[in-house]
């Protein structure tokens, strides 16, 4: 699988050479370009992930290169190519926001490999936060995160078939899983993504009030209905409708519900006139509503007419090879918006993050965050972290979560040995994301906490 597509320009055909096979071999796309010129052509007409780039070269150099392509705000990181003699050149180029430099001749291809997967990572996060600025004004974080951990890629799989249907959506899950999120994803990626998405939450309306917001009432309808009031239903015409909490509807009222759902057409309350229900129905709920249906708590015929396509969101403890990158993105997103700049978690607080047994999911793991970020000082360390979180990484394990240890461990190293220490493969061999691995490869000792990669 490709990881970068990178921009190689050397003047020297030989060196470009060599260049182009190490990184091609560690998995990238490489185009090159023999000198600076030719460089910028490439960058105005394609998009790159990194530029690797000589120093000097004839007519263009390496800066001249980089400042040119300041332009363009999107433009990629550059690493410089520099020989011994013009280290300090390079130095100050750093100044001007050049990302890193190496010089040549090269120590080795491993010294190139490396620094180009860090500079990768980077700038694909940076990429990420930046793609979330678009995504907030929809109230959706970056897929990569929507999506996190390897029990989400059944979930992003079904939602990808399901998403540009009509097909009504049951989506169940314990509370704090994002199940609003995912329906707001179902919607944005589906044919009615240009009309209104519109949430209810079924278990926070008055039992005597919910077919009035649900479909809307006439002037008059009933004590206190001074006007006329068009309804959720009414609302979403167009688009996708929400119903939170579905498992938390009076019994009355999912009689109604249903002749909606079969005839798509309703009225309001006090009224006569029939209105077309043009929505997408989705529902959600974190109860198991076929057990509420056996039991009489729930409508069988109701259940049955939701239930057409069932997803089911993970708890975040069936996820935790995600927690890693939640828990970065959150740290990343409540500093931003606090105006406060942390350089991300210490090892031992994430320790104790992956530890703790999350009964509130993920939206417990955001809460929690945001709380560490409003103390934290430069980094998120245990010691804003609750009390709570903080002693189960303190107990003591049990021989199952030893046995599981010793054998994640055991899993690490025949990976990395059977990928020849290539992290990026290992850590896809094992379906996990590269920053996960790395935080588990300090956890069991297998790296020191100043190796960069």
């Amino acid at each position: 699988m490709l990881t970068g597509r990178i921009l190689v320009v050397e003047d020297d055909p030989t060196f470009r050479g060599l260049l182009a096979a190490i990184l091609e071999d560690a998995g990238h796309e490489v185009v090159q370009a023999c000198d600076g010129g030719a460089g910028l052509s490439w960058l105005q007409q394609g998009s790159f992930d990194l530029v690797v780039t000589d120093l000097k070269m004839p007519n263009m150099g390496g800066i001249e290169l980089f400042r040119a392509s300041r332009a363009d705000p999107s433009a990629p990181p550059f690493v410089l190519l520099t020989a011994f003699g013009t280290v300090e050149e390079a130095v100050t180029a750093l100044k001007e926001g050049v990302s890193d430099f190496l010089t040549k001749p090269l120590k080795d291809p491993a010294s190139l490999r490396i620094l180009v997967q860090r500079l990768l990572d980077q700038y694909r996060r940076e990429r990420r936060l930046a793609a979330f600025d678009e995504a907030d004004l929809v109230g959706l974080p970056p897929l990569e995160i929507l999506f996190a951990g390897q029990a989400m890629q059944e979930v992003r799989r079904l939602a990808g078939d399901v998403a540009v249907t009509e097909a009504t959506v049951l989506i169940g899950g314990e509370s704090g899983t994002g199940k609003e999120l995912l329906s707001r994803y179902l919607h944005l990626t589906s044919q009615r993504k240009s009309g209104p998405f519109v949430a209810i939450n079924c278990a926070a309306i008055p039992e005597n009030l919910i077919e009035s917001e649900l479909f809307g009432h006439e002037r008059g309808a009933f004590t206190g209905a001074s006007a006329a009031r068009q309804g959720k239903f009414e609302l979403a015409s167009g688009g996708t409708i929400l119903l939170d909490e579905i498992g938390e509807m009076p019994l009355a009222m999912q009689a109604k519900l249903l002749r909606v759902l079969q005839e798509r057409r309703f009225e309001r309350v006090g009224g006569t006139k029939e209105i077309r229900a043009n929505v997408r129905v989705l529902a959600a709920t974190n109860r198991d509503l076929g057990k509420e249906a056996a039991a009489g708590r729930f409508r069988e015929d109701l259940y049955y007419r939701l239930n057409v396509f069932p997803i089911h969101l993970p708890s975040l403890r069936d996820r935790r090879d995600g927690l890693d990158d939640l828990a970065d993105f959150f740290v990343r997103l409540h500093a931003r918006s606090m105006g406060k700049k942390l350089s991300g978690i210490a090892n031992p607080a994430m320790k104790a993050l992956r530890s703790y047994g999350w009964p509130g999911n993920i939206r417990e793991l955001q809460n929690v965050i945001e709380r560490a970020v409003i103390l934290a000082r430069g980094e998120v360390t245990e010691a804003e972290l609750p009390d709570g979180i903080r002693s189960a990484r303190n107990g003591a394990p049990g021989p199952e979560v030893g046995i599981l240890k010793e054998a994640e461990r055991d899993a690490i190293v025949a990976a990395l040995k059977s990928t020849g220490g290539n992290r990026r493969l290992a850590a896809d061999r094992l379906g996990i994301s590269r920053r996960t691995l790395q935080y588990r490869l300090k956890e069991y000792g297998l790296v020191g906490e100043d190796d960069a990669e």
